[in-house]
């Protein structure tokens, strides 16, 4: 079993660094870079370069998803962890487990909706929904510190997978067909893909303290509540995030190489 989850880890986070790693390409390199194309050098540069790296993109997240649900069980689950944290598997702990891989459903009816307009409001929405989330799972389940970070590290792993494989890489497929064919493409799929890849941009960060901290006792000090730790690790990682974009976007420092 300990070699197993040894194998798992490391198929783990290769998947992930290939994944992220594509990630971090699209929208801080590959992004600001396109937006200075004309017309024809899109036509000979996109059908060639995006296809190629979209295909380690989508099997990179597949492959780090897999593992990642596969490497919760084995250890939270099968080795009882969750179990010995929250006194043993109740209805609270189930109903985390399918608010931890069905949450991505209520992400993206949000988003999708017309309930709330505004992308700022839904993206504050969200973040309160995901802090409900967490109150759940410590008050509810009575998760600690790392069943907390675990499932909301799948919550968020679960998102990006979904945006990767049912809204980017769709979105991504029509672009690159219509900039084939010498024609623009549609505005609405340009902007989603954009807006969700940006989404998995945000989340990534703060992904990476969970899965790193699944592996410690504690990571503030005792007497700031595991919810509230986390909750700033999210809006720090979102505001970290921010500060990259702002980077890449200024074109004569990154060019410069300051």
């Amino acid at each position: 079993m300990e070699s197993l989850q040894q194998l798992l880890r490391w198929i783990h986070v290769l998947a992930g660094v290939i994944w992220i790693g594509h990630l971090y390409f699209f929208n801080f390199v590959n992004g600001p870079f396109a937006g200075t194309m004309n017309a024809d050098t899109k036509k000979a540069v996109v059908p060639e370069l995006m296809p190629r790296a979209l295909y380690f993109f989508r099997w990179g997240a597949a492959w780090t998803w897999a593992t990642g649900v596969l490497l919760l069980l084995l250890v939270f689950y099968h080795q009882a962890v969750v179990r010995a944290e929250a006194g043993g598997l109740g209805m609270a702990t189930l109903f985390s487990l399918v608010l931890t891989f069905g949450g991505f459903a209520v992400y993206d009816t949000l988003m999708s909706g017309s309930l709330i307009a505004d992308q700022k409001m839904k993206n504050a929405a969200a973040f309160a929904l995901v802090v409900l989330v967490m109150v759940i799972m410590t008050m509810g389940a009575g998760f600690g510190h790392r069943s907390l970070n675990i499932h909301i590290g799948s919550l968020f792993g679960t998102t990006m997978a979904f945006n990767v494989w049912f809204r980017i890489w769709p979105s991504q497929q029509q672009i690159i067909t219509a900039i084939k064919n010498g024609q623009a493409p549609d505005a609405k799929v340009v902007a989603l893909a954009g807006l969700r890849s940006r989404h998995n941009t945000y989340l990534s960060v703060p992904l990476l303290w969970t899965m790193l901290n699944a592996h410690s006792l504690t990571a503030f000090p005792r007497f700031v509540p595991d919810p509230v730790a986390l909750m700033i690790v999210i809006l720090v990682g979102w505001h970290l995030t921010t500060r990259l974009y702002a980077i890449a976007g200024n074109a004569d420092k990154v060019k410069s190489g300051l």
